[in-house]
């Protein structure tokens, strides 16, 4: 009788190269403004991420996303020596996000902070832009406004904030 043998087949998984994931973020001269415009310009200019890219390097950042959430990638600051520091935009149901990550030069976490952008909770809409100067220092603008108001915004109430990026890629609190 012929013995027959199992083979175990091992699911082979594809890792994409951490320098190819970087080419997705071009690197941009500073300063930059991040704003609603500027993210529909980035969705323009920049390739569609494919889904390993997104699995690979996305869900262990943002956790699980749904089928409704989209990455675009964005940029790359320029002249970063120790690290790389990418900025994508995050889209879901009612909140749009730009998100600036820190990686070591192997692409290990070092820093994450939301940097921009829209949320709608309730009757509540709250928009922030962010300007990064050359020095890495942004600077976070956010406002609020009522949706039953037809969305008027209220000058008097936003409110700025700063954050800095340091030589080691950290990203801190500045005032």
């Amino acid at each position: 009788m012929a013995e027959h043998s199992h083979e175990h087949t091992e699911k082979r998984e594809i890792r994409i190269p951490f320098s190819q994931f970087l080419e997705h973020f071009p690197e941009v001269p500073l300063p930059t403004i991040l704003s609603e415009e500027t993210a529909h310009s980035f969705s323009k200019e920049n390739e569609v991420l494919h889904s390993l890219i997104i699995d690979q390097y996305f869900m262990p950042l943002e956790g699980d996303m749904d089928e409704f959430t989209e990455i675009v990638p964005c940029f790359r600051f320029p002249e970063t020596k120790d690290f790389h520091a990418i900025v994508y935009w995050k889209a879901g149901l009612l909140q749009y996000y730009f998100i600036l990550v820190t990686l070591s030069l192997k692409g290990e976490l070092i820093d994450r902070r939301v940097l921009a952008g829209t949320f709608v909770d309730g009757e509540t809409v709250t928009q922030s832009v962010a300007t990064i100067d050359e020095d890495w220092i942004i600077t976070i603008v956010t406002g609020q406004a009522k949706t039953d108001r037809g969305a008027l915004y209220d000058a008097t109430a936003s409110k700025t904030t700063s954050v800095e990026v340091m030589p080691d890629g950290s990203i801190i609190d500045s005032e």
